[in-house]
């Protein structure tokens, strides 16, 4: 059976670059291409692959936003992160939204390929280049308290829902006719009741609470 892949990044001459090298990969088969993260969702839900490589910074919604909602909606699909960032906070961030594998870009011509059959495997994969600041890192992060699901106002679960569909702040103010700084201070304030620090957390957890269909 063959690895279907679908390949997100907003630059088309790199997703051009490594179609040609997957393709030439007898155990796998290219069956789509996304420019940008909202694309992404969509080609998961109609193409049903079985690995998706996506880049964190693209425009309109991030690999990190994207990623948490894929990985919610269709647990099955797993994400590989393929990066110029070696920092180990988008390497966390992305772990903890769901990918299953990490590469650089400028590894990826010998690892991307180590990387999609390890998930395809089950395992998890994080290039040399990152694979130790992580580790260090999973041994420094304290373990975040259990508590009962806080309160929230009709606004915030609203704002909530948005934010999961992956609405910017200004589009949050236009559906609800709120200034953009009010839409900062409810965010603000979900992340405090929430003890969410990133968008990608919040998206996680509306998905897990039925806040959003996406």
């Amino acid at each position: 059976m063959k690895t279907r892949l679908i390949l997100v990044d907003d630059h088309a001459i790199f997703r051009e670059a490594l179609r040609t090298m997957l393709s030439a990969e007898a155990d796998i088969e290219v069956v789509g291409e996304a420019g940008n993260g909202r694309e992404a969702m969509r080609l998961a839900r109609e193409l049903d692959p079985h690995v998706m490589v996506l880049d964190i910074g693209m425009p309109d919604m991030n690999g990190i936003e994207a990623t948490a909602a894929i990985v919610a909606r269709s647990p099955g699909v797993k994400v590989i992160a393929l990066s110029t960032h070696q920092d180990r906070r988008f390497v966390t961030e992305m772990i903890k939204a769901g990918a299953s594998g990490y590469v650089v870009k400028t590894a990826a011509s010998t690892e991307l390929l180590r990387a999609i059959r390890a998930v395809m495997q089950g395992q998890s994969y994080l290039c040399p280049q990152v694979a130790g600041g992580v580790m260090r890192a999973s041994t420094e992060d304290p373990p975040r308290g259990a508590g009962r699901r806080p309160e929230l106002t009709r606004r915030e679960r609203e704002v909530l829902k948005l934010l999961a569909e992956g609405q910017r702040t200004a589009g949050i103010a236009a559906r609800m006719h709120l200034a953009p700084t009010t839409v900062d201070v409810h965010r603000r304030n979900l992340m405090r009741k929430l003890d969410l620090h990133t968008v990608a957390e919040l998206t996680r957890y509306a998905l897990r609470e039925g806040l959003t269909e996406l």
